[in-house]
This record gives structure tokens, C-alpha cells and sequence, in this order.
């Protein structure tokens, strides 16, 4: 059977990093075009048919589009039954985040209104495809080199149907992880923080890993915790889902959750699950 073509649709609010993210893309191999009309969509993909050198495509799709963002799930289906295999992934950010960003930027908004307003309404023309979307990306809180980690993560999908997890860490203290599909606290377990000598080590150093795993519970939460996770994926791939973030905090992002976090990574690795890890706060 014949590899279907990748093409990733990127969308989202304006001013929560489309621009940046299709940038990525494109250093990552991809032919990028943005903002390309809905209406050409059946002639691009005809184009992109005939030139067989472009197997991975993104394109950029906005509010610029106004009311005819309504076709993009129909013409998705469309895409689908073709050579290629789309992906929606959906670029979201808080109302403050993205008043302070324009701000900054003196751009104006593509919805000519006052700017609260405007976010108010792209809200609601977006809405239906942020519920439809393959993948929300937050980035209230991203650096540019983390949207190119997660980016870079999506990507690592072999195939049609094959789930990739993400296994993050992160300090409470530092704020939650928002865009993530479980989120796990584990402030319960024994703190190395306050351990002498452990202190300014991590989760990734054997004496803290030692520490924790000397305690009963940290085992048994590590054994359990994995089981429902294992229990999980098959539940979550049934309905559909190809990624999942799964994120694990402690109070500081350095010790509990960064520990955790590989060891669920390494047990998911192990059972040959596409996971990745990224330990958001552990240079803090």
C-alpha cells in the first residue's frame, strides 16, 4: 500500500504563533505555504499530485478566511480519501497573552474591531475547528524553542494510526502545563529538595532517583500509574486520538516529576510506544 503524503494544516488565533510555528516547518523539511485560500485548495492539491519531490506539506490557515473556514472540515474529508493524510493543529494562546502580543507588535488584528472584541469573535469562527483539531497547542507560555520541540514531536509519527505520547514534566510553582491531556501531581511523594546533598541535583541523577525509589509508595505509584496509562492509549487511539501530553508536576519541576516523568517515558519506550520526554523546568 502506498504511503499517503503528510499535510498539516496550521491554524489558530491570531497572535498565537502560526507564523512561527510554519517557519518550523519548513526548517524541518516541509514545503509551507500560508494563507492559502480555501477555495484553491482542490487545484494546490492537484499541483502538489504532480510534483512528486513535495511529500510533506503545511499550510497556513487563518480568520482571514472569514465565514468559508466553515468548508475546512468538509474539504479535510475530501483530502483524506486522496493520497494525502491531514492533520489539524491548532495554535491557541489566553486572551491576555495575545492582547499583550499585539500590543507589543503594534499589528493590527485581521477582524477590524477593537481588539478584545476581535479575539472575542475569531474565538467563535474558530471554535469548531479547535474542537475537531489533531493537536492544541498552547503557547501562552512557549519559547520559541520549545514550540520547535513539540512541533518536532508531531512529526516523529511513523505511521497512520501509531499514538505519540509526550511525557513532560514541570514545577507547579512555575505555573501548570495547559495544554496537556492528563496532568498528574505528584508533590506527594518523599522530596529530595530537602535531602542533604540532593538539593541542586535532578531527577535524572541516580542519587535522587535512589531517594525516591526507596520509598514503597514511589514504586507503587510508579507500577500503577503506568498500568493506567498502558490501560489508556488503546481507549484514547479508539476515539481517534494521535497525540498525547501527558503531564507530570512536582513544586519545583527538578526532582519528583523530572524522575517520574522518565521513568514513564522509559517504560512506554519499552513496550514500543512512541514517547517522548521534555523536562520543562528542570534548568530553573
Amino acid at each position: 500500500m502506498e504511503t499517503k503524503r503528510k499535510l498539516f494544516i496550521i491554524t489558530g488565533m491570531s497572535g498565537a504563533g502560526k507564523s512561527q510555528a510554519l517557519k518550523i516547518f519548513g526548517d524541518l523539511g516541509f514545503y509551507c505555504v500560508d494563507n492559502l485560500p480555501l477555495a484553491l485548495f482542490k487545484e494546490f492539491a492537484n499541483y502538489v499530485k504532480d510534483r512528486p519531490e513535495l511529500q510533506n506539506v503545511a499550510l497556513g490557515v487563518d480568520v482571514r478566511e472569514g465565514e468559508r473556514l466553515k468548508e475546512l472540515p468538509a474539504l479535510l474529508k475530501k483530502l483524506t480519501k486522496s493520497e494525502f493524510s491531514p492533520a489539524v493543529i491548532f495554535l491557541d494562546a489566553s486572551d491576555e497573552c495575545l492582547i499583550r502580543r499585539f500590543s507589543e507588535t503594534k499589528h493590527k488584528h485581521p477582524i477590524h474591531k477593537k481588539l478584545a472584541a476581535a479575539i472575542a469573535h475569531e474565538h467563535k469562527l474558530l471554535a469548531p475547528i479547535r474542537i475537531a483539531a489533531d493537536k492544541v497547542i498552547d503557547t501562552s507560555d512557549l519559547k520559541l524553542g520549545e514550540l520547535k520541540e513539540k512541533i518536532s514531536a508531531l512529526l516523529e509519527l511513523k505511521k497512520e494510526g501509531e499514538m505519540q505520547i509526550s511525557v513532560v514534566s514541570f514545577g507547579f510553582k512555575n505555573g501548570i502545563l495547559k495544554d496537556c491531556d492528563i496532568v498528574m501531581d505528584v508533590r506527594f511523594l518523599p522530596n529530595p529538595y530537602y535531602v542533604k546533598g540532593l538539593k541542586n541535583k535532578t531527577g535524572l541523577d541516580k542519587p535522587v532517583q535512589d531517594y525516591i525509589l526507596s520509598f514503597k509508595e514511589s514504586r507503587e505509584f510508579a507500577d500503577k500509574f503506568t498500568d493506567l496509562v498502558k490501560y489508556l492509549i488503546p481507549k484514547y487511539i479508539k476515539e481517534g486520538k494521535s497525540y498525547l501530553t501527558i503531564a507530570m508536576g512536582c513544586t519545583g519541576g527538578k526532582h519528583r516529576s523530572v524522575f517520574m516523568a522518565h521513568q514513564l517515558a522509559e517504560a512506554l519506550r519499552k513496550l514500543g510506544l512512541s514517547a517522548s520526554e521534555f523536562h520543562r523546568d528542570i534548568g530553573l
